[in-house]
């Protein structure tokens, strides 16, 4: 039977799970999706906050078990993060996303969670998971140059006068449905792992060769799809193929997210707290969801109108890699950045049109924060947890 004294730090820490997915939900998953959307005036911001919870929710249920065990178990080697850590980093990761949040600065959350996650493992005599910050590290660095790179070559073509939009825009879509067929889902793989749409059906085809298969034919419905809807309205078309690439963009941001706020609550069970994992994304969603309508809006318009003046055709060249990009760090379960996946890619898609309207001040100031805030909660939930293990 679970003891008092252990049923009750659960509770205080997981308390503050749901206060860092509330920040989180506030913050990254919860604004950066569909920013480039409301730059380019296809939602308005409300109703982007509203929809962007719910679709993070779905993400959080369906796909955050990789990135949650990752945050969880992988970032510190040789102890086991304790409940006391767990609030302390949480507690420290979510003021900093808190503080960011409401002084219209995306803080990035993985750096943050990251930094505050590996200060208390250190200062329980953890040592550090070299592997592991190797991987992370190498995503974090490449993701500005392949996001900003990709989405400045995709806004070059949608603006060359030489392919067509109604030529261009289906391809894309086509892309976009040959990468959704082999997005990892939770509950139709195996226990403790995930599984395609296309790997599923595949193997009931024929293996490799079925899995190809499906992912052809998901890659034509799209495009296809897209191709009559743009004949029958262009600019409706290209609209609603931007709000679509936003939903994907805001639940696979639930998928990734949702894995910072409630990973460190991993190490915990058991010892008489015998909960799934399920039960800890569902929590951790619907905190990523009540983050993303009561403070998401904010976000939303510092990204849309202070990073780049967007157009349709920016914005989709900004969300077709950030989708890419977030699914490969759910696949992988690497804790990574929305704010840093999609602003570095609304900066890639405004140089293509000569610079217009990036702040290159600001991003500036927004990759100092990056930095600043991971050294910062590594330094914090160092010191905070020796100063609190120390008393108590």
């Amino acid at each position: 039977m679970v003891s008092a004294e252990t049923l009750g730090l659960f509770v205080i820490a997981s308390v503050a799970s749901l206060f860092m997915a509330w920040a989180i939900g506030a913050g990254s998953s919860g604004s950066t999706p569909f920013a480039p959307a409301v730059g380019a005036n296809a939602i308005g911001v409300m109703r982007a906050g509203l929809v962007v919870g719910f679709l993070g929710f779905l993400g959080a249920v369906l796909q955050g078990a990789n990135v949650t065990e990752a945050v969880g178990t992988s970032l510190i080697d040789g102890v086991t993060i304790t409940a006391t850590a767990a609030i302390v980093g949480l507690l420290t990761a979510a003021i900093l996303v808190a503080v960011g949040v409401f002084a219209g600065y995306p803080i990035a959350t993985a750096f943050t969670v990251t930094g505050a996650v590996v200060g208390v493992g250190l200062a329980l005599g953890g040592a550090p998971a070299w592997s592991k910050y190797t991987e992370i590290a190498t995503l974090w660095v490449t993701v500005p140059f392949v996001g900003g790179f990709a989405a400045y070559a995709t806004a070059r073509v949608l603006r060359s006068d030489r392919v067509p939009e109604t030529v261009a825009v289906p391809l894309l879509g086509a892309l976009v449905g040959a990468i959704l067929a082999n997005v990892g889902f939770t509950p139709i793989g195996p226990p403790g792992e995930q599984a395609s749409v296309a790997a599923v059906l595949g193997s009931v085809i024929g293996g490799g060769v079925g899995s190809l298969l499906v992912t052809l034919v998901s890659a034509a419905l799209a495009g296809g799809l897209l191709r009559v809807d743009l004949a029958r309205d262009e600019t409706g078309g290209q609209r609603r193929f931007l709000l679509a690439l936003g939903g994907l963009v805001a639940f696979s941001a639930g998928g990734s997210q949702v894995g910072l706020a409630i990973g460190p609550l991993v190490p915990l069970l058991g010892d008489g707290i015998d909960l799934p994992v399920i039960a800890l994304l569902a929590g951790g969603g619907f905190g990523l969801l009540a983050g993303s309508w009561t403070g998401a809006p904010r976000m939303i318009k510092a990204l849309a109108q202070d990073y780049s003046s967007l157009g349709p055709r920016r914005s989709i060249a900004a969300l077709i890699p950030s989708f890419a990009i977030a699914q490969t760090a759910v696949a992988f379960g690497i804790p990574v950045s929305f704010n840093e996946i999609v602003v570095s890619a609304i900066v890639g898609s405004g140089y293509a049109a000569g610079g217009s309207g990036v702040s290159r001040r600001k991003m500036v100031y927004t990759v100092l924060a990056w930095v600043g805030s991971l050294v910062l909660a590594l330094g914090v939930g160092y010191g905070a947890f020796t100063v609190v293990d120390t008393l108590v």
